[in-house]
């Protein structure tokens, strides 16, 4: 039995229910991915696991003397403690056995050939030493600065923290507890790239198990070692990171949709003997043969394809009147496979016309607030077909700079200047496009003047908004709905330049899948803001990183995956410096390919050419790192800690290579027909 277990768990609302029969064991030190659509009861599951609430069904059993830690995804306190002290809670144990440990020393100081004490305070030190008491402090500090606070926030009071800073601080408590399980659910929301690049780190090296719910699929591919997907189907176990599991899933569907077409066809071919066979010389054979399918119909009906897959056929049920022969066929002809697909919604985005090539250049150029400079651009040029992601620390100005080029904030200095023939689409971050008092039909029309209700109600349809939906106020709406709802005003605007902020935030991975398809296709040019590492590794052609140290926005042409990889002088924080753009590095837009290819679009082969460019470059990289670890395994250190993690390092390298040398052949033979 795993640290974490769960028999037959399921809850219910009333006559809805939210999951059932959901088994598992989670083993000591997993790291495991909790994924599935939104609705489909995660967060529920995981408030039964952490004791928050009850199942309608089955039990869930932690280990005897394992200590749990729960991360909502809206943290709460009790206390009205600073921040530090807060963390400070988080090892009172520590604290306690310090107090002893001076007490002690106290004692000894007066009586120093008491032998009893000596030993006592021996046995306390060991421990206090080996469970970090002399580093705790500086433990504390490296969590809070990993999570994304400042020096300045340790004396904050709790009830002064911000929704997200209260998230951040449960989460570096429960780093701090160091439980032998952590639930946590959306612990990257409200963390910038650098601190969820921290959270992974912190994670590797915990020692414990982790149950993970996330929307943030680069984290999940970094964290996970398995994969249970909760859906309307079932519960659905997994081996390996998220990329994995999309790959294992969609073979694992494929097997089944080929059983289930077969057993089809083995049905219709019974029924079809009977026919032949029920009034003639074989009349028992096909009497017996249709009491078998008619149990087998039953069961079907009653508990799906896969769940009577291997059974004999006695284990069906119980013997009950057959059907007549027309009955059997019509209720074959009635039954419906599962569905592997997750609903989603239908979104694209078609430019009504072609922009200039130029759509984006800046030089010298500050952005900010009257009397508060953020950061400063020396060059910087954007090109039809590009897709630059803009990244750096929460509160650096990105949402500034978005809107300084949307002309609604004038810059400080310097100028940005915008191509010909250019129309807007702008996806704010807090939807503030978006007017409260008006139903979602309203705001559609408000886009798309003159279209009727009707019209209106079936576009809307597209977005997972259905029946009464349509005349909420907006107001009412979740984060999720208000993110679909704006995506499908941005979607009538027909632009030819996207400047998203936060695109994919409060959407579902299904819904996220979809969004990074339909860019990928959009036949224009796009600036996003996004911690979506996922999304930016997939799409930006160019990565524009604001570093607030000093207050600048530098460029780099190239993929995500190319600017993680370069190895670049650092700045004062620990990132790369990034080279402006230089004047020989930018493509000629005009220029054709050096391949042509009539099953590629001119954007997708474009994009394509520069993954294939980028992959090579992390191929080389990656084939570099597994020799020098290779190497340092050669002549193992004494710790055997570090000798794990530098098999860990390996093996994760090795897949990372495989996945880089598949894609890159794909890209070649998709570039060569």
């Amino acid at each position: 039995m795993g640290i974490l277990s769960a028999t037959n768990l399921g809850k219910a609302h009333g006559p809805e229910v939210v999951f059932s029969g959901i088994t598992f064991d989670l083993p000591a030190r997993a790291r495991v991915a909790l994924v599935g659509p939104n609705g489909s009861g995660k967060t529920t599951l995981l408030r039964i696991l952490a004791g928050e609430e009850g199942p309608s069904e089955g039990q869930a059993h932690l280990a005897r003397g394992a200590r749990l830690g729960y991360l909502p995804q809206e943290a709460r306190f009790g206390a009205a403690h600073t921040l530090w002290d807060e963390c400070l809670e988080a090892v009172a144990r520590l604290r306690e056995q310090e107090s002893e440990l001076a007490r002690l020393a106290e004692e000894l100081g007066a009586h120093p050939d008491d032998a009893d004490l000596l030993a006592r305070y021996g046995r306390i030190q060991h421990i206090f030493e080996h469970g970090g008491g002399y580093t705790y402090e500086t433990r504390i500090q490296k969590v809070l600065s990993g999570v994304g606070f400042s020096l300045d926030d340790y004396d904050l009071p709790l009830p002064k923290l911000s929704g997200g800073q209260r998230t951040r601080a449960l989460l570096a408590r429960l780093l701090l507890e160091n439980p032998d399980v952590l639930v946590l659910d959306e612990p990257t929301n409200h963390l910038d790239i650098a601190a969820v690049e921290w959270l992974e780190s912190a994670l590797r090296d915990y020692e414990g198990a982790a149950l993970i719910v996330s929307h943030d699929r680069y984290f999940l591919d970094r964290v996970a070692e398995y994969v249970w997907e909760l859906s309307p189907v079932g519960f659905e176990q997994y081996r390996g990171n998220y990329s994995h599991y999309l790959r294992q899933r969609e073979e694992r569907w494929a097997e089944r949709h080929e059983y289930i077409q077969s057993e089809f066809e083995r049905l219709e071919k019974d029924i079809e003997y009977i026919r032949k066979n029920i009034s003639g010389q074989r009349t028992q054979q096909a009497k017996g043969k249709l009491s078998r399918i008619s149990r087998e119909i039953r069961a079907i009906e009653g508990q799906g394809f896969l769940a009577i897959r291997g059974k004999k056929w006695s284990e069906y049920g119980s013997s009950v009147n057959p059907f007549r022969v027309e009955e059997a066929a019509q209720r074959l002809a009635a039954l419906r496979p599962p569905d592997s697909a997750t609903r989603t919604f239908h979104l694209s985005m078609r430019p009504r016309q072609r922009s200039g090539e130029l759509v984006l250049r800046a030089e010298h150029l500050t952005v900010g607030y009257p009397g508060k400079a953020l950061f400063q651009v020396e060059a910087l040029e954007l090109r039809r077909l590009e897709c630059a992601a803009l990244i750096g620390p929460n509160g650096a100005g990105k949402t500034t700079f978005l809107r300084t080029i949307l002309e609604q904030l004038p810059p400080l200095a310097g100028e940005v200047q915008l191509g010909a023939s250019l129309r807007t689409g702008y996806f704010a971050q807090a939807h503030e496009d978006l007017r409260p008092d008006l139903t979602l039909v309203q705001e559609v029309q408000r886009a798309r003047p003159g279209m009727l209700e009707n019209e209106a109600r079936a576009y809307l349809g597209r977005f997972l908004f259905s029946g009464d939906d349509h005349f909420k106020k907006v107001a009412m709406l979740s984060g999720g709905e208000r993110g679909r709802l704006a995506l499908a005003k941005l979607s009538l605007l027909d632009a030819n330049l996207l400047l998203l902020d936060e695109p994919s935030n409060h959407l579902d991975i299904p819904a996220q899948e979809v969004l990074q398809q339909v860019l990928a296709e959009f036949d224009g040019t796009i600036l996003m803001v996004s911690h979506d590492r996922y999304l930016i590794d997939a799409l930006a052609t160019q990565v524009w990183e604001v570093d607030a140290a000093s207050q600048t926005l530098r460029a780099f042409r190239g993929t995500y995956s190319e600017y993680r990889g370069l190895d670049l002088p650092e700045h004062g924080n620990g990132k790369v410096a990034l080279q402006p753009q230089a004047d020989a590095d930018r493509p000629n837009a005009n220029a054709p390919g050096p391949l042509a290819s009539a099953g590629l679009s001119k954007n997708e082969r474009q994009r394509a050419e520069q993954r294939v460019a980028a992959l090579e470059e992390r191929i080389l990289a990656l084939e570099e790192q597994i020799e020098t670890i290779g190497k340092r395994l050669e002549t193992p250190p004494d710790d055997p800690q570090e000798v794990r993690r530098l098999g860990e390092e390996y093996a994760y390298h090795e897949v990372e290579l495989a996945e880089a040398m598949r894609e890159w052949e794909n890209l070649h033979a998709s570039l060569s027909q």
